[in-house]
Order: C-alpha cells, then sequence, then structure tokens
C-alpha cells in the first residue's frame, strides 16, 4: 500500500509515538489495518495524530494482564501512518492505518495526554523499510497447500486468482494479519525475523489447528 509520506528508514520517524495496546490486533509494513475508534482517551489520541505525525504504534497486551487498565505491553509492536479517516456521526473514528515498520518498545513517557506515548527502537527492523526483502525464500507452494488444506476443513472459499497473482510478501502478510489466530500467534507472526520465517511460522500455527480439529483456536504454546 502506497502512502503519500514514504518512509526511507528509521531516521525519517518521531523517537516517541502515541501507543495503541490491542488484544489480537497484528499490523505487518505495507499492510492495511482499519480500526473502529470511540473510547475518549483513542479518540483524543487520534485527534493528536492528525495534528502531528499521523503516526501511532499498534502492540498488543501481554495477555495475562490485558484486563487490567494499563496492563504491560510486548516488548515488539508496528508502527502505522494514519492514511484513511472518517467520522462516524455517533461520535466513532474510523480510520485505517498502513504498517511503516516493526519496533522494539523503550520507555515509556510520563505523559500529561489520557493515551500511552513511549520511546521506541527501530533497530533490527531496518529491511521492514524495503519492500519485498526475502520474498523469492517464501516456500509458496508449501503455504497455499496448507492454506487449501485449512479452508477445505472448515468449508471456507477464497478468491484463489487473487490469491495466485498476489506476490509473495503481500501474500503472506494479508495471510498473516487475516488469520483467526489468537494474540500468541500473531505476536509469534509479527516477530518473525524474515518473510520466509512468518510464512513458515503461518504454515506451523495453521498445521497445528488442523490437528486440533481445523479451527484457528489455537492455545498450546509455542515453541
Amino acid at each position: 500500500m502506497a502512502i503519500n509520506r514514504p518512509y526511507g528508514g528509521p531516521a525519517e520517524l518521531p523517537a516517541a509515538v502515541p501507543l495503541f495496546p490491542l488484544d489480537g490486533a497484528l499490523l505487518l509494513p505495507r499492510c492495511q489495518l482499519p480500526l473502529n475508534i470511540f473510547e475518549p482517551r483513542y479518540l483524543a489520541m487520534v485527534d493528536d495524530a492528525l495534528k502531528g505525525e499521523r503516526v501511532i504504534g499498534i502492540i498488543q497486551p501481554v495477555p495475562a494482564l490485558v484486563t487490567t487498565a494499563n496492563p504491560a505491553l510486548q516488548g515488539v509492536g508496528c508502527l502505522g501512518r494514519i492514511t484513511e479517516f472518517a467520522e462516524s456521526g455517533d461520535g466513532r473514528y474510523l480510520i485505517t492505518l498502513t504498517g511503516i515498520t516493526r519496533f522494539r518498545l523503550g520507555g515509556e513517557i510520563a505523559a500529561t495526554t489520557p493515551y500511552r506515548q513511549a520511546g521506541l527502537d527501530f533497530s533490527g527492523f531496518e529491511d521492514d523499510f524495503t519492500p519485498n526483502i526475502g520474498a523469492e525464500a517464501v516456500d509458496r507452494s508449501r503455504l497455499l497447500k496448507t492454506l487449501a488444506a485449512y479452508l477445505d476443513a472448515n468449508r471456507l472459499e477464497a478468491d484463489w486468482e487473487s490469491i495466485k497473482d498476489a506476490p509473495n510478501e503481500a501474500l503472506v502478510n494479508a495471510l498473516a494479519m487475516m488469520s483467526p489466530f489468537g494474540g500468541r500467534e500473531k505476536q509469534a507472526l509479527l516477530e518473525a525475523v524474515t518473510l520466509a520465517d512468518r510464512a513458515e511460522m503461518l504454515i506451523a500455527v495453521t498445521e497445528m489447528a488442523l490437528a486440533r480439529g481445523g479451527d484457528g483456536d489455537t492455545e498450546a504454546p509455542l515453541q
């Protein structure tokens, strides 16, 4: 997904950003995540983001602490830019974030805003700024075979023409984001070092789901 403000590397990003903790959410570079914003603190966050750099950090809470008001957060998230914005007419914002790069969570900032903010560390994720790095290493045939088995087991249909036409990066990342798996699996997909690693992780968790009866509720710990 092209954006009006392309980023060439970490130096072009703000050192501190607003955080949106969201359980079970996955955003990846150059992918889109639609969000329905209704909590007052996150409405304020969007207002402030639109006035500034238009970026928001999506990050998952630690599962055991997700019910607390300010839960501990996972160590890795993804920075997104607001690329679509609409008001619903009933007090909500409908936005779309387009992923820029993953980040490691730095120290949180003692801000006066109702939402959380933190410093970010982009080291180790420099490849996120360049499309299709490592795409040739993806085992596409095995990925599609596993996807077909999952769809068949769950009696689901897919647009196979679009799937076959999709380049490897778009295919792997779209399947990862649309997958029905839980927060732990989504975090593992996010943290996969390379695109090929993400494809292998996606295959593995899908095969685990198939072994448990076909659905996406994989609760066994990842190895």
